[in-house]
């Protein structure tokens, strides 16, 4: 399980014209899934993201998590950060989870995280067309693999 995490000051998701997601201050995070991920991966990366300290304290230091600033999460699920580009210029998807098992393990990931984060999280569509509006506070952007535990 891939995750891109932005520190972001607002975000949103938009579908056919309609608003279907926003936050203010938090976390976007791009969710990405991958075929032999299991509850295990999920468990690991919403405790990663809770905790993350990458907001700042009184004294500009990223010392503070999400919860300590009672920031918000927007998630998107997004299977293109399972890209496989070694081979020509077409990127290959096969280590992309199939919807079927994908949507399952998003919407786990959601409840997850909007329980340790003590609030509901807000997302994109699975599967749609989205078009996906923030503000990158910093920047900073984090990417977090489930199966690169560094």
């Amino acid at each position: 399980m891939r995750a891109v995490i932005q520190r972001v000051s607002s975000a949103s998701v938009t579908v056919e014209g309609n608003i279907i997601g926003e936050i203010s201050q938090g976390f976007l995070i791009l969710l990405g899934v991958e075929t032999d991920d299991t509850q295990e991966d999920i468990d690991w990366l919403t405790g990663k993201i809770a905790r993350l300290r990458i907001f700042s304290d009184e004294n500009g230091l990223m010392n503070r998590s999400i919860t300590d600033i009672n920031g918000a999460a927007l998630v998107v699920s997004q299977f293109t950060l399972h890209a496989n580009t070694k081979k020509g210029n077409r990127p290959s998807y096969i280590r992309a989870a199939r919807p079927e098992q994908a949507q399952p393990m998003y919407q786990q990931f959601m409840l997850q995280l909007g329980d340790l984060i003590k609030q509901p999280c807000q997302s994109g569509q699975f599967g749609a067309e989205m078009q996906v509006a923030l503000v990158n506070d910093g920047p900073v952007t984090i990417l977090i693999d489930s199966k690169n535990r560094e």
